[in-house]
C-alpha cells in the first residue's frame, strides 16, 4: 500500500478537512470570543480556544449554534458563518469543539468549497511527489 492510499483510507470523514491556522471571532449570545481554527472543511471546522469556566460551575454549557467571522488564509475575505457543535472536549485550558456549518452566505459557501478544495489537491500532489 502507497502511502497516499494510506492517507486516503486514514481519512474516514465524509468531506475531508484540510489542515489550517487561522484565527477567527466567535460569537455566543452576542458575546465575541477568539478562537483557532486548526482544520477546516465545507461543512465544518474544529475549533480551539481557552477554557471558558465558571467559577464553582465548571465548564459553560455549549450554545445550539454559534456565529462565526474568519477569513480564508490568502482570500481576503471575511465569512460569516452560523455553526452547531458536534462535539466538545476541555482539559483544564483548552477547550476544542467540532462545528458544523448551519448557515452561510452562497458566496461563502463556494469561496469555502474552492478553498478547501484547492488546498486538498495541492496536498494530494505534494504527497504524490514523495512516492
Amino acid at each position: 500500500m502507497s502511502y497516499l492510499d494510506m492517507l486516503l483510507d486514514i481519512e474516514r470523514r465524509r468531506d475531508p478537512r484540510v489542515r489550517v491556522e487561522m484565527f477567527l471571532n466567535q460569537y455566543v449570545n452576542d458575546n465575541p470570543t477568539r478562537g483557532l481554527a486548526s482544520n477546516v472543511s465545507h461543512t465544518g471546522l474544529l475549533l480551539q480556544k481557552l477554557a471558558d469556566r465558571q467559577p464553582g460551575w465548571g465548564l459553560r454549557p455549549a450554545p445550539a449554534s454559534i456565529g462565526l467571522e474568519f477569513e480564508l488564509p490568502g482570500t481576503g475575505e471575511i465569512i460569516w458563518a452560523c455553526a452547531e457543535p458536534r462535539f466538545d472536549f476541555a482539559g483544564d485550558y483548552l477547550h476544542a469543539s467540532g462545528l458544523r456549518f448551519i448557515g452561510m452566505a452562497r458566496k461563502h459557501e463556494r469561496l469555502l468549497r474552492d478553498f478547501v478544495t484547492e488546498k486538498r489537491l495541492r496536498e494530494l500532489r505534494w504527497v504524490q511527489r514523495l512516492q
